[in-house]
């Protein structure tokens, strides 16, 4: 009789599924990386206080990583356009929707297509005459499980729970599956949060909303220099078509 301990497990782990054993595990690949905030765009004043973009360095990473020049990448949660000018720098071309009607009218005033940046709802996509894309690459609002702000209107308006938070995510990104081109991905920045002790699992429920739409590659965890939302890291996490 085999006893329980470290001999049998791999053994009976080998054999549990058949089909499986001639097959060797997947290539590790990076999982980990150190970045440092920044952004070359000094916001103007106005816009300061609310500045909460992801780093440039992170946009370079995965657009040449998931893309060729010429080639779309998009995303529906703007913000201050960080995704699209990098991506523009880059010889890619970029597409966003902003709910926000300054941030919208600034980053506008940016883009050397104005009308690539649309001044909109997320949650809407699918009214916009949009291209498929080959990168969604973008970082939605976050949210905590015990707040009642609506995120997705610049958190001005009250009476919405975490639940329905996670159930405009899961519709957001219904309609970004449908403007995918066949090889595209779609990376989202997120992290958990923690606040007088109280852990929000936001990266992990996310995660776990859109696995039900795209499939789930794996995640980067990316570490910052100096972060804010009680952790000094965020995910990168990585879908691909359905």
């Amino acid at each position: 009789m085999n006893r329980r301990g470290q001999s049998s497990l791999p053994t009976r782990l080998k054999y549990l599924n058949k089909a499986d054993a001639t097959k060797g595990p997947d290539r590790s690949a990076p999982t980990w990386l150190q970045l440092a905030r920044g952004n070359k765009l000094v916001l103007p004043l106005e816009f300061r206080r609310e500045d909460v973009r992801f780093s440039d360095s992170l946009v370079e990473l995965f657009v040449k990583e998931f893309t060729a020049p010429g080639q779309i990448v998009f995303d529906p949660f703007a913000g201050y356009g960080t995704t699209l000018l990098v991506a523009e720098s880059m010889g890619r071309t970029g597409y966003g929707i902003e709910h926000g009607e300054k941030k919208a009218a600034y980053v506008q005033g940016l883009l050397p297509h104005p009308g690539h940046l649309i001044h909109g709802d997320a949650r809407k996509l699918h009214e916009h005459d949009l291209p498929s894309f080959d990168l969604c690459l973008t970082s939605p609002p976050y949210t905590q499980k015990s707040a009642d702000h609506n995120p997705f209107v610049d958190y001005r308006e009250r009476g919405f729970s975490y639940e329905a938070y996670l159930q405009a995510i899961e519709n957001v990104f219904s309609q970004v599956a449908r403007k995918m081109n066949p090889s595209a991905h779609v990376v989202i920045e997120i992290a958990n949060l923690k606040q007088d002790g109280q852990v929000t699992t936001l990266a992990w429920d996310v995660a776990r909303v859109i696995s039900q739409i795209l499939h789930f590659e794996g995640e980067r965890i990316i570490c910052w220099d100096e972060y804010g939302y009680g952790y000094d890291h965020s995910y990168c996490l990585i879908f691909s078509g359905p």
